[in-house]
């Protein structure tokens, strides 16, 4: 079963709606459905991630950073979103400012960036994993070449 092929009657039931959501990443319009793209879902968890204090920066591929170098900004950049029956999945690759407390940044990150999701696209979110990558220190230059895909490889 679809979402498009609920019936008005059973769209009132809440419970129901929501778990149709999860499962299938789209949200019901009194005409039709919204598909909601992982790439959205990676560039809310972005912005979300960027607007916490002690973020230094994300952890971003090789075509990332190249993108950005040549003035196209990659806001999906150390975002790895996944979605399955328990909900949205976020795994974010990132650098902390020396100096804070990792713990705390990381909470911070977690619930703005599930608030985020949740308050925009009304899809649960089941996990947010915050992968500290780097420590930045005043002045130093951030290696953005690592991807994800390297660091989980290489000793999680």
């Amino acid at each position: 079963m679809t979402l498009e092929g609920l019936t008005e009657s059973s769209m009132s039931d809440k419970n129901s709606l929501d778990d149709l959501s999860e499962m299938f990443k789209a949200v019901s319009e009194e005409d039709g459905s919204v598909r909601i793209a992982d790439e959205v879902l990676a560039v809310i968890a972005g912005v979300a991630t960027a607007e916490i204090e002690g973020v230094e920066g994300m952890m971003g591929s090789f075509v990332e950073n190249l993108s950005e170098r040549l003035g196209r900004p990659e806001l999906r950049r150390g975002v790895k979103v996944q979605t399955d029956e328990q909900g949205v999945l976020v795994d974010l690759f990132i650098t902390v400012e020396y100096g804070r407390n990792i713990p705390k940044v990381a909470r911070s990150i977690q619930e703005n960036v599930k608030g985020a999701i949740e308050n925009m696209t009304d899809l649960a979110v089941a996990e947010v994993n915050v992968h500290v990558q780097e420590v930045a220190f005043p002045g130093e230059e951030l290696d953005e070449t690592i991807t994800p895909s390297d660091v989980s490889g290489g000793g999680d």
